[in-house]
């Protein structure tokens, strides 16, 4: 068999799931291997001492361990300044402050509702920004909207109850696609030895 890049991946987690979202559009197969997190591969392990996900192998032993790098190698995406600062605002403000409204457990002293609060100011920004036109590329709505599902799926009633309407166009559009449903396709965890598996299932790009 010809030798593909690897990709390990977690199938919720919003960083592996942008990465997949950017190899399903692209149609840029690898081979999947889904991650237990509280067992991680010795393998990966070994690749990517850090041990998150997503990491990409190459077939000539580079390795690729962040989410956006791979979405760029995969796309050959150069982010204008514009998707940066979303990107940055995405990846610390946000993911501050949704981290501590879904997990108020592991941080001593949060107070859940204060941080939904938080976050809710950079989606109503997004919301503002989704608005205007031209709109987001699509890798840099890629980039974005697994934060905001994560967000979302946390209190549904709350967040579809927000008067962000084109937010929530956005979002329904984003999981109602092809490419979504390729994406979240449901693989059992990965054992060494195990027969390889192909990822997407079908070659060529999704809309």
């Amino acid at each position: 068999m010809d030798p593909l890049p690897v990709l390990y991946s977690f199938r919720r987690c919003p960083y592996a799931m942008r990465a997949r979202m950017a190899i399903v559009r692209e149609g840029f197969r690898v081979e999947l291997r889904e991650v237990v997190l509280r067992d991680r591969p010795p393998h990966m392990m070994e690749i990517s001492p850090k041990g998150t996900v997503p990491v990409l192998l190459l077939p000539d032993e580079t390795v690729i361990e962040e989410s956006l790098e791979i979405m760029q190698h995969v796309l050959e995406w150069s982010m204008s300044d514009e998707e940066a600062a979303w990107v940055e605002r995405n990846d610390g403000e946000f993911k501050h402050h949704l981290d501590r409204y879904k997990y108020p457990n592991r941080y001593e002293g949060v107070k859940e509702h204060e941080h939904r609060a938080l976050a809710a100011v950079y989606l109503h920004d997004l919301n503002a920004r989704l608005g205007q036109h031209p709109l987001f590329s699509t890798a840099l709505s890629d980039a974005l909207f697994p934060f905001v599902r994560q967000f979302a799926n946390h209190d549904r009633a709350w967040f579809d109850g927000q008067p962000w309407p084109h937010l929530h166009v956005w979002l329904k559009t984003c999981l109602g696609s092809a490419a979504f449903e390729r994406c979240m396709v449901k693989v059992k965890p990965w054992m060494d030895g195990q027969a390889r598996i192909l990822f997407p299932e079908a070659t060529g790009p999704s809309a």
